[in-house]
């Protein structure tokens, strides 16, 4: 047997390797389509789940993309909405105004991130895990509008569905302010928005203002 030939045979037999991994990857994120949050679809027939919330994230992030205050990479936002919530499939989904979950959420993620991520081959993984990291620690102007999308499209969702979530948990305008403080700084358009919405909703009693 020729070095040719036993050299293609090593690179195949890495991409079978690889490919092995990349598909145990995909059916294991299908289970994020049973991850449930609490955010109700636009109608009010159903809590969405995981799945169709990041897919919602990428659709927003090539609309909206033109209402940042400063530039950002699409692409890279767009992978990174739609793996941001992975680690769920282990850790659950946190609802963002409890107060009790959310002490023991960032030590539930990191392991689900540990195990979901080295699924797959080292560089797609490490790559993965970077995006992760990088939304998480909220810090570049790809994050900020990662996280703009992620706190937007749930506000739209509870309009959508007259205000059908936060009245179920007892909401004060307060905490959706403090959740989203930060928005203003990546989007004055779009936090004014979100402003417009939250006082519809006060006037309205979904959503507590003492």
């Amino acid at each position: 047997m020729s070095e040719n030939t036993k050299s293609k045979m090593t690179e195949k037999k890495e991409q079978r390797k690889r490919l092995e991994q990349q598909i145990r990857f995909i059916i294991e994120a299908d289970k994020v389509k049973s991850v449930f949050r609490q955010t109700y679809l636009a109608d009010g027939s159903r809590k969405e789940n995981d799945a169709e919330h990041s897919w919602h994230l990428a659709l927003s992030a090539i609309l909206l993309k033109e209402h940042m205050d400063a530039p950002v990479d699409l692409m890279k936002v767009i992978v990174m909405v739609l793996i941001h919530d992975l680690v769920e499939i282990d850790a659950g989904d946190t609802y963002a105004y409890d107060s009790e979950g959310t002490k023991s959420k960032r030590e539930r993620e990191l392991k689900a991130a540990e195990r979901i991520f080295g699924i797959l081959p080292k560089d797609q993984g490490t790559y993965f895990r970077s995006l992760w990291d990088e939304f998480e620690e909220y810090s570049t102007e790809d994050a900020k509008f990662a996280h703009l999308l992620d706190n937007f499209q749930p506000l739209l969702l509870n309009d959508a569905s007259d205000g059908k979530s936060w009245a179920e948990h007892g909401v004060h305008k307060a905490q959706v302010c403090k959740r989203n403080e930060r928005i203003a700084d990546t989007s004055d358009i779009v936090w004014e928005k979100m402003l417009e919405i939250m006082d519809k909703h006060v006037e309205k009693g979904n959503l507590k203002n003492v």
